[in-house]
């Protein structure tokens, strides 16, 4: 039942984590909207047509004007001329036809000549020859070897002339018909240039050297040969027409594009125009919300993901979250508050937006890494935001300005981490802003007058020193709400100066110094394997500060004193040694000090046993319980409390040795530690066997350079033997 209990708060705890993550990206994505939607809601114009502008209307963005590009296609397909094909092959078959013509002509002929030579050679007295048959007879046998068509389609006078011709007037009125048709032919002939083609033939053949009847025939030939050689070709015509259609461009209204100057008046075209843009009828446009939200799904899924992979406890990632969100709603209220200053109508007010502040709380409270996704995010819905007076959405000259000003804010305080540094990365931010506006002003060869510059110059350093003086006033309030244990605020806790570490050197020195070689030692152990190396070196500073309510109790101060435990039964002496723990603890809370300097405090002994003072007793009683030794505990939670507390034992057990060697202190260090394992004092935080063996390595090349063996100079020498 127990188990299922723990079980079951378990899972309530991930249902609660579960549930506060999902509230938090709502919220988030909620304000993101909020601020942002009055940006890209579409603007609504109230004008009508044939109505006269009362202003100068540009485009919004830039939108293809497809009614005019399809009039455009349109005419460009209209002024494509029919395409003709000239039919070369006409020619030849006209040719082919007149000369099969004169061709069968000479056949009849030759025919005709032939059977009269063999009547003459069969002829007998009572059988004598036929003679030579009649011209009917000749063109009945001509028309027999011609086609129907030919024949139907010449008249007759001509087929009787050729028959009446010899074959050489044959040959020549061929030749001369042939070269005539063929001259007229090889050129375009049209439908409607037929008849005039036909009349060049004749003309060509009218002054022949052939007779008056053979001539008419070879005309009437040369006429009948003459045809329309040139078609229209409708595929070639709509190919070209689909060419020159494809070839006009889109007519688009360019982003940016006056429409219409103030005091024209709005006929048709530039009514549909408007309408075209979405300037018109936009209560029923839902593209700039679906972009808008996709927008924030992007953002949200940045943080989502950068979270969900961050390598820390899941208390502490909850809070880092909450702390995230304050720090980011504020950054986005005081941008929307900025770009509500458009109104005025100031060209560059976006740029008094202190940009860095946001990256640099993020960076100094969080994380780099994290600050400069912020520093992304924040130029996207700045370049939202402060859009007014720009063509389109998006306003890429502050996007890139706030980005350059959150970049130089975060990476010039990296290193710098002194609450002073602050300003100068601020200053830092100023003159990147500078460069930057001039950089954006000069890229498009802008005009500007003195008293412009001069403006601008003012709001670089407003926006760069507002986000340092922003950065500094808010830091004490978000560390103290979220208990947020900063560099900036370890390196103040590491003054010198600070009231408590001035306790314990004025009143326990010699634990003083014995912090500061455990500082020494634990900062250089923990940056070995990666641990918190700062929150090591100020926790050590602090570790014993209990020690300074009986300082004389502890040997390191008891320099010509005697030693006050000689005096007092183990019991007593234990129980002064162990309250050290809880009386450092106590005066740490009285102060108000970080959690992590006090758990380092409470945990650096652990619950370790006071050997002497436990061996002591037992000499005196058998029975002395060994818990009444040992330290109140609790056990190290984290890698810094149990290096502190590993160093401190170092450090006070190599401290004891007269004459510290290399292979003595090796020796010790690896004692100590093995002696923590094996007392389980180690098993309740989250080292490694691998870190701990890196830890002793450093812990031993640190003491080994601190206790190195010296020159023993010969005037000492000299000394020594004189003084012996």
């Amino acid at each position: 039942m127990e188990k299922l209990h723990k079980h079951f708060i378990r899972i309530r705890k991930l249902l609660d984590i579960t549930f506060f993550r999902i509230l938090f990206f709502i919220v988030l994505g909620a304000v993101l909207f909020t601020a942002m939607y009055s940006q890209v809601k579409p603007e609504k114009l109230d004008v009508g047509l044939f109505s006269v502008a009362d202003q100068t209307i540009r485009s919004p963005g830039t939108v293809e004007d497809k009614k005019s590009t399809e009039k455009k296609r349109k005419e460009a397909r209209d002024q494509v001329q029919p395409v003709y094909t000239l039919k070369n092959e006409y020619t030849q078959n006209r040719v082919d036809l007149i000369t099969s013509i004169f061709s069968a002509t000479t056949e009849v002929n030759d025919e005709i000549k032939e059977e009269i030579k063999k009547q003459e050679e069969l002829a007998t007295v009572e059988k004598p020859a036929k003679g030579e048959p009649s011209v009917s007879e000749k063109v009945t046998r001509l028309k027999a070897k011609l086609t129907s068509g030919v024949s139907k389609d010449l008249p007759g006078q001509v087929f009787s002339s050729l028959v009446q011709a010899s074959n050489d007037e044959l040959s020549i009125a061929k030749d001369l018909t042939v070269t005539a048709i063929n001259n007229v032919m090889t050129k375009r002939i049209p439908g409607d240039e037929v008849e005039n083609a036909k009349k060049r033939v004749e003309e060509e053949l009218k002054y022949t050297s052939l007779n008056d009847s053979l001539g008419t025939a070879a005309i009437e030939l040369g006429r009948y040969a003459v045809i329309q050689n040139e078609f229209y070709d409708p595929a070639a015509t709509e190919d070209l027409r689909l060419q020159a259609a494809e070839n006009v461009e889109h007519v688009k209204i360019l982003q940016g594009q006056i429409i219409v100057e103030e005091g024209k008046l709005i006929n048709q075209d530039i009514y549909q125009q408007l309408k075209l843009v979405g300037l018109l009828n936009n209560e029923k446009s839902f593209k700039p919300f679906i972009g808008l939200v996709v927008l924030i799904i992007i953002i949200l899924s940045a943080v989502y993901y950068y979270f969900y992979q961050m390598k820390s406890l899941p208390e502490q990632r909850q809070t880092f979250l909450l702390l995230y969100g304050i720090i980011f709603i504020l950054s986005i209220l005081i941008m929307k508050l900025v770009s509500l200053l458009q109104i005025f109508n100031y060209a560059g007010i976006g740029y008094l937006f202190p940009a860095a502040m946001g990256g640099m709380l993020i960076k100094i409270l969080i994380d780099e890494k994290l600050a400069i996704l912020t520093a992304i995010i924040m130029a996207v819905c700045g370049s939202v935001l402060f859009n007014e007076g720009v063509t389109g959405t998006l306003n890429f000259s502050e996007g890139i300005y706030i980005l350059f000003s959150a970049l130089a804010g975060i990476l010039f305080l990296s290193g710098q981490n002194h609450r002073s540094k602050i300003l100068q990365a601020g200053s830092i931010a100023s003159l990147v802003n500078l460069l930057t506006i001039v950089a954006l002003m000069f890229l498009p060869n802008g005009q500007f007058s003195g008293i412009e510059y001069g403006y601008y110059l003012i709001t670089a350093l407003v926006s760069g020193i507002g986000s340092a003086v922003l950065t500094i006033g808010l830091l004490p309030f978000l560390e103290a709400s979220f208990g947020i244990l900063s560099t900036m605020r370890l390196i103040e806790l590491s003054n010198p100066n600070h009231p408590l570490l001035r306790k314990i050197l004025m009143e326990a020195p010699g634990t003083y110094h014995h912090s500061v070689m455990v500082a020494n030692l634990a900062e250089s152990a923990c940056e070995a394997i990666g641990a918190n190396g700062l929150l090591a070196r100020v926790g050590s500073y602090y570790h014993d500060i209990g020690k300074t309510k009986r300082p004389n109790f502890f040997i390191e101060n008891q320099m010509h004193h005697d030693n006050p435990h000689d005096r007092l039964p183990p019991d007593k002496s234990s129980h002064i040694i162990l309250a050290h723990v809880t009386d450092g603890s106590a005066i740490l809370k009285n102060y108000h000090m970080p959690k992590e300097i006090i758990d380092i405090a409470e945990q650096h002994h652990g619950t370790t046993l006071l050997k002497f003072f436990y061996h002591k007793a037992l000499q005196s009683d058998a029975e002395t319980k060994e818990s009444d030794f040992r330290y109140p505990g609790p056990k190290a939670q984290t890698k810094e409390s149990a290096i502190v507390g590993i160093a401190d034992s170092v450090e006070a057990a190599v401290r004891s040795l007269s004459q510290p060697t290399p292979e003595l202190i090796e020796s010790l260090v690896n004692k100590i530690v093995a002696d923590r394992l094996q007392d389980g004092q180690l098993n309740e935080c989250d080292i490694t066997i691998k870190e701990i063996e890196t830890v002793a390595h450093t812990l031993c090349e640190t003491l080994k350079g601190i206790f190195h063996s010296r020159i023993e100079y010969p005037e000492m020498t000299k000394k020594k033997v004189k003084q012996a």
